[in-house]
């Protein structure tokens, strides 16, 4: 695997576009440190991919910015009033949209615990893939997020090794990634790169 051409610098992934959300707010001052990543899958309308509103913005781009149009789908009518982000959105393409730095607290975990440890947005990065749970990712997925980690481990090595999904730390109430994610990949793929970078940083 090729190194990253992706990295961090103040809190923002440099090789990403930034779409500013307004839905974040600070960590709180006694969170400790950035130590766990979770994985999630998003598609609106559900199942369909690459899908955009008349101005031609991706419907999840539009979820996290608190414009999403109810009437452009029925579903919509049920979410578009819920104010939730992400810090990255990772496209079917291999496209990564960031909305949130990542010093600050994206909501994306809900009411969640990961070690024993509650409040999952307090202390993670939150990462949603196009996808669903119900059919495979695409490899340029794969890749590119194995990437971002990698990133994310450099720049707040208390996250290596502190990866989950949402139905991880949430089990009762979320099944994303879902069964068709592929872990073992990702982590061979990380772990792989990792190595790679750690040696060339040496």
């Amino acid at each position: 695997m090729n190194p990253s051409s992706f990295f961090i610098k103040d809190g923002i992934l440099q090789g990403s576009t930034f779409v500013a959300s307004p839905n974040f707010n600070a960590r709180p001052a006694d969170f400790g440190e950035i130590s766990a990543i979770i994985i999630h899958n998003i598609s609106l309308p559900p199942a369909q991919f690459n899908q955009s509103d008349g101005t031609g913005t991706h419907y999840v781009k539009a979820f996290f910015q608190n414009k999403l149009i109810a009437t452009n789908h029925p579903y919509f009518a049920e979410i578009c009033t819920l104010q939730v982000s992400a810090h990255l959105f990772i496209e079917r393409d291999g496209t990564v949209t960031q909305f949130v730095n990542f010093n600050d607290r994206a909501w994306h975990a809900g009411i969640s615990s990961y070690l024993g440890r509650a409040n999952c947005n307090d202390f993670s990065i939150g990462i949603e893939l196009e996808g669903t749970d119900h059919q495979d990712y695409e490899e340029i997925q794969y890749e590119v997020l194995s990437q971002i980690i990698v990133a994310i481990y450099h720049a707040y090595p208390a996250t290596r090794r502190q990866l989950a999904g949402h139905s991880d730390i949430a089990p009762n109430r979320k099944t994303d990634p879902g069964k068709h994610f592929d872990w073992q990949k990702l982590r061979s793929m990380v772990a792989q790169l990792y190595l790679s970078t750690s040696k060339q940083s040496c």
